[in-house]
Formats: structure tokens, C-alpha cells, sequence
């Protein structure tokens, strides 16, 4: 592999870089190192969650595989905020914060030490996505590799997982179960390695990436705990020098047909609204058009062909029995819905790699056939209208109609909606309006898994609607509004709503609307200010100056 050293040759070839190799000799660098092409490791391994506890292990045998390969790999650690352990706290405003956070640092110590190639480890929400946007920035040699699902827990002889745990909390709240049941729940929810197991936002990032082509095929519903996983950071480890010899490179394959291969999966497999988010921020690092409205389309011509968690009874590796992301994608491929001839980390096209997948599930249960989906639509829309006139994204899932008048109940935060709804004082009915979470007035946009959860619980998901700025968890599901853009911080017509004001939302006409004119609303915002966040110094603050609306990513890169 020697020759392959293009950009590390600029911190270790010549006379006058004989110090920077002193350094490397530190570290065990040999004289026949300095020729190969130096490979990052990026690992998001950390003893915070169960999402990335093992990710250093699997570091390790990729670094052990590139050696072998002819690579000169060097293993640095990125960090992470696990949504599941920040969610309902002031933690969880570090939570999309840390996405762009993640991003930087990987493109700075990679930058900063000329690295050939990189091959990035990530498991929780945003690690997934913090880790491919730097690929897409730097455009060198780049593979992802997921560190894949947790296996699920089981209580009471059924299949349980952290979101069973969160909509425990509201049943309990009801007292539908006693706290004996409720601590069972909890012990049994999460055990062991491993991101969240349902289609909620790590699996379904997971899997676009697979889609968009920068992780092998398969790779997406690989349980952590599985011997396969070993294999598969062997496999990815020889996939990334394969791209190193010849040269291909993540805008090679991160084109705007491997995107539109991406939305169509996540519709296909029933995901998670974070994937609206999270692929306008990689389009944006790639340098590719990509709109909030372009994701509608995907909606309505795509049939959910899973029957996945939150709302479905599967989990993860349900579908990796079944043949996993590929199997999904052939059918799709089949029914002229993929762009086949897209370029992905193997080195081979989008339906070369599919060319061998049974286009039947082992488990059938879990994928549906095409001609009779277990919707006929996709997960999630883009809704517009005098609340939204820069967009929002509703959540589908597990809902076969959505259309929903009622009057507003108005909370300025997600603490104070959780409350009320624990004390039941949401009804059936209500339209639910948790407003200043948004990117800037969280600032951070803060899930609204706990809220989504309690109102799941107490068995109102189907009679009460829940809106907001803010964004919600892959595992929440229900009549569900988020990303409303303008936020209410920067003066969007959220701000201006008021208890018992009609609010309606209407699946079939894509709109998020109050009943009330123009006029109204501009009479109601003349004397308007923004809130003070509370945070003037340090990282949030900064996130809340530099990022963008929730319509174009929350990115802050400009």
C-alpha cells in the first residue's frame, strides 16, 4: 500500500518533517510506516451509555484488520450525549449540540494530522450522523460502521425496550400498573451493548447510511453483541483500503440520487422524523440540494413495508432475521423506486450489491410484500401552513388517518407539558403546544420523548395531538407535530398561540394551521420578545448564534 500516503505525506515526508516523525517513532511508527496511508479511527466509544460501550473493542479489530491490510491506522476517540440518559432534563439540550460538536472534532483531528482516510465507529442518535458529515466535508476515503442494536429485553414473556420504560412512567401515572411493574420494566428494558432496538432514530440512521452507501450492505441491523459485528469491521476495514487504492471518495457516492436512496429506506422502514434533520445536515456538508420539501414525494409514493417499533412489533434484530436493510432495499429496487446504479463503499453499485438478496423475508412478518404494505404511505410529512410557514414534520407512524381540530393547551416548556399531563390535566381533545425548544430557544431542540411517552401511556395517543418546535425521539409515536419553523424564539406564529385557540391538523392537505387571520397573529406578536435561554456563555450559547432553522438542518456550518 505503500504510494497511498497523499495527504500524510505532508506531516511525515522530507527532511525538514523529521521532528513530526519523531513523534510518531513515540508511538510506534517504523521507518516503513511513514509510506502508508495514515487511516483515522474514530471511535465513539465511551462508558456513558450502552450505545458505545463496546465501541472501542470494535475499534481495535478494525485497527488490527487495517494493519493487515497495509494501512497505518491511528484510533482517536470522539465523545457523545446518549439521548435515552439526557432525555427529560436540561441534559437533553447537549443532545443535537453534540451532532455538530462531533462533526468538528473529527474534521479538526483529522485536518490536523493529514490523515489519508477514515473510517468512523458510531452508535446513539448522533454520533451516526456527527460522524459521516465530516466524511462529506473532507472528502478522503471514508467508510461508517455502526455498532449496531441492542438486543431486547423481555418482561413477562414479552419483548421490551427504554421506550417500554419511558411509556411505564405515564402508565403508572395512570395507574395502570404499580411500581413493582414499573421497576421491572426499568431492569429489564436495556440488557446489554447497544443502541435503542426499535426504528427509532440510531437504527433508522443506521440503515440511511447504508442506503446512501457509505456502510456495507447488511451492516445496518447487525446486533453489537452478535460475532458478525466482528466480522463486519473486518469487512469494512478491507472495503475502506479498497477506496484508498482507487480513490473513491464519499462524494462519489454521497450524490442527490443516494440521498433520495436514503429518504425512500427511512420511509420504506417506517423511521424516524430525526432522519429529516440529520440528512439535510449531510446534504448540506456535501454539498447537495436537498429541501425539507423535497421529502413529501418520498411520503407519498412510498408504501412502510415494516412493522417496526414504536408503533409495530418489531425490533432491530427482527430485521436483521429477516435479511435486514437489503432485503428491503431489493424490493424497492424491484418496484423502480431506487436508483440502482449509485456508486457505494464496495466499490460495486447499489444493485450489484443487491443482486444476490432474496427479495422474500426469512421472517415475513416483519418486511411486508409491496402489494400489500403495512401502509400504503410513508412514516412521516412535511406539513406547512400559518403556523408553519417554513415547514414541520409529522409523524405518521402507527396513525393510518390524521386529522385532528382541537384546542390549544399551551406550555412554555417541556417540563411544564410533562407535568400537566401526568396530573391529567390534558383531555382528550387537546392539541398539546410545548414551544421555546426549539434550535435556538431550547436552545438545543430537545426531544419530546417523555411527554409523547406519558400521553402513550395513559392510552391518549390516538385523542391527543402534541406540537412543537422542539423535536421528538425515533420511539415516540402518536398525533405528533415537530422542527416547527419559524421557532417561537425567532418570533414564528407559535409564539403568538394562546389556550383554547383552534389548532388543526390535517394529514391529507399537509397543512398545520391555526384558526385565526393574519391580522391576529401579527396583532398578537407586535410586542413580542424573545426569551432569555438562560444560557449566555459556552457551547449552547453558541450553538443558538451559529445554527440555522430546523427547515435546513440545524447545522452551524455555515
Amino acid at each position: 500500500m505503500n504510494g497511498y500516503n497523499r495527504r500524510s505525506k505532508n506531516m511525515t515526508g522530507g527532511l525538514e518533517r523529521s521532528p513530526n516523525r519523531a513523534m510518531l517513532r513515540a508511538i510506534g511508527f517504523q521507518d516503513e510506516d511513514f509510506e502508508k496511508p495514515l487511516v483515522g479511527i474514530a471511535s465513539a466509544g465511551a462508558e456513558v451509555s450502552p450505545c458505545n460501550i463496546h465501541h472501542d473493542e470494535l475499534a481495535a479489530i478494525a485497527k488490527q484488520a487495517l494493519e493487515g491490510e497495509g494501512g497505518k491506522p491511528m484510533k482517536f476517540n470522539t465523545f457523545l450525549v446518549t439521548d435515552g440518559q439526557a432525555m427529560g432534563h436540561e441534559g437533553m439540550k447537549a443532545s443535537l449540540v453534540s451532532r455538530d460538536w462531533i462533526s468538528d472534532v473529527i474534521e479538526l483531528v483529522v485536518h490536523g494530522h493529514q490523515m489519508d482516510a477514515l473510517l468512523g465507529i458510531g452508535g446513539c442518535d448522533k454520533t451516526i450522523p456527527g460522524t459521516v458529515m465530516p466524511m462529506a466535508r473532507l472528502n478522503i476515503p471514508s467508510i461508517f460502521c455502526y455498532g449496531g442494536t441492542i438486543k431486547a429485553g423481555m418482561h413477562r414473556g414479552k419483548a421490551v425496550d427504554i421506550v417500554s420504560a419511558f411509556e411505564a412512567v405515564g402508565a403508572y401515572s395512570k395507574g395502570l400498573i404499580d411500581e413493582k411493574e414499573l421497576h421491572d420494566i426499568e431492569c429489564a428494558a436495556c440488557p446489554g451493548p447497544g443502541a435503542c432496538g426499535g426504528m427509532y432514530t440510531a437504527n433508522t440512521m443506521a440503515s440511511a447510511v447504508e442506503a446512501l452507501g457509505m456502510s456495507l450492505p447488511g451492516s445496518a441491523s447487525i446486533p453489537a453483541v452478535e460475532p458478525a459485528k466482528k466480522q463486519h469491521m473486518i469487512d469494512s476495514a478491507r472495503a475502506l483500503m479498497h477506496c484508498i487504492q482507487n480513490n473513491i471518495l464519499p462524494r462519489h457516492i454521497m450524490t442527490r440520487q443516494a440521498f433520495e436512496n436514503a429518504i425512500r429506506v427511512v420511509m420504506a422502514l417506517g423511521g424516524s422524523t430525526n432522519a429529516v434533520l440529520h440528512l439535510l445536515a449531510l446534504a448540506h456538508e456535501a454539498e447537495v440540494p436537498l429541501s425539507i420539501d423535497d421529502f413529501n414525494n418520498f411520503h407519498d409514493t412510498t408504501p412502510t413495508l415494516t412493522d417496526m417499533k414504536p408503533a409495530g412489533r418489531y425490533v432491530m434484530e427482527d430485521l436483521h432475521r429477516a435479511g435486514g436493510v437489503p432485503v428491503v432495499m431489493k424490493i424497492l429496487l424491484e418496484e423502480g423506486l431506487l436508483h440502482g446504479d449509485c456508486l457505494t463503499v464496495t466499490g460495486k453499485t447499489v444493485a450489484e450489491n443487491l443482486r444476490d438478496v432474496s427479495r422474500s423475508p426469512s421472517i415475513p412478518d416483519v418486511i411486508y410484500p409491496f402489494e400489500s404494505p403495512q401502509k400504503k404511505t410513508g412514516p412521516f410529512c412535511i406539513l406547512k401552513g400559518n403556523l408553519a410557514p417554513e415547514g414541520a414534520v409529522l409523524k405518521t407512524c402507527g396513525l393510518s388517518v390524521v386529522e385532528h381540530t382541537g384546542p390549544a393547551k399551551v406550555y412554555e416548556s417541556e417540563y411544564e407539558a410533562l407535568d400537566a399531563i401526568l396530573q391529567g390535566k390534558v383531555v382528550k381533545g387537546d392539541v398539546v403546544v410545548i414551544r421555546y425548544e426549539g434550535p435556538k430557544g431550547g436552545p438545543g431542540m430537545r426531544e419530546m420523548l417523555s411527554p409523547t411517552a406519558a400521553i402513550a401511556g395513559a392510552g391518549l395517543s390516538r385523542d391527543v395531538a402534541l406540537i412543537t418546535d422542539g423535536r421528538f425521539s425515533g420511539g415516540s409515536h402518536g398525533m405528533i407535530v415537530g422542527h416547527i419553523t419559524p421557532e417561537a424564539q425567532t418570533g414564528g406564529p407559535i409564539a403568538a398561540l394562546r389556550d383554547g385557540d383552534t389548532i388543526t391538523i390535517s394529514l391529507s392537505r399537509k397543512t398545520l394551521e391555526v384558526h385565526l387571520t393574519p391580522a391576529e397573529i401579527q396583532q398578537r406578536l407586535r410586542d413580542w420578545k424573545p426569551r432569555d435561554t438562560g444560557y449566555h456563555t459556552g457551547a449552547l450559547a453558541k450553538f443558538a448564534k451559529l445554527c440555522v432553522d430546523a427547515s435546513h438542518g440545524a447545522v452551524t456550518s455555515g
